[in-house]
């Protein structure tokens, strides 16, 4: 199954990414360029590394102008965390692009992309959530409340992982058809922003 393979890789990257726990760490990407695993691969350590910036720009000490120029490194990561749900897209919009949808067909809420983006966060969440489970500094309530949080977010990722192979399977049959649009992030474009296109 897809997830199941998503799944993997997702697990793959983050115990990759925590061997150095670094965020500036270069991706060691081990598969195909332009293969679904090497983008789910890629599509994962964006998130990896953004997971572990927004702990670092939450520091009460953190230096203003580090925070500043942090907030501008997120904001970057942002836009190729976008970038990469359509790239993933496009790969699917090519898979099934032979697929003549039922006259019936409906389209859905999220594209599979934006529904594989929810899988790799939950996947760092269930991650740091077991890292809580395990923690040697803290009490026992707190162990037993991340345990019960960590049961929670293992049975989102079964649920998520099944609504998207069903997805895929209304996509395969043509009872549902992808629509993609691009994000278009108004705040990223210098000409679409008020306060900088009014610098000029």
């Amino acid at each position: 199954m897809f997830t199941e393979n998503a799944n993997r890789i997702f697990r793959q990257v983050i115990d990759d990414y925590h061997r150095f726990d670094d965020v500036d760490h270069p991706v060691n990407n081990p598969y195909t360029n332009g293969s679904i695993d090497f983008l789910l691969y890629e599509k994962c350590w964006v998130d990896t590394v953004q997971w572990h910036l927004e702990d670092i720009i939450r520091d009460p000490q953190i230096d203003p102008v580090a925070a500043l120029a942090l907030k501008r490194r997120i904001d970057k990561s942002n836009q190729v965390r976008t970038d990469m749900v359509e790239y993933i897209d496009s790969y699917m919009l090519e898979k099934y692009r032979e697929v003549t949808p039922q006259a019936d067909a409906r389209i859905n809420t999220e594209t599979p992309a934006w529904a594989i983006d929810r899988l790799s966060i939950l996947a760092l969440k269930i991650y740091h959530m077991h890292c809580e489970t395990v923690r040697t500094d803290v009490d026992d309530d707190h162990r037993a409340a991340c345990r019960k949080k960590l049961e929670v977010l293992q049975t989102q990722q079964v649920d998520l992982s099944q609504a998207i192979e069903e997805l895929f399977d209304d996509i395969a049959s043509g009872r549902k058809y992808m629509k993609v649009y691009k994000q278009m992030k108004m705040y990223n474009d210098p000409s679409l922003n008020p306060v900088l296109y009014a610098k000029k």
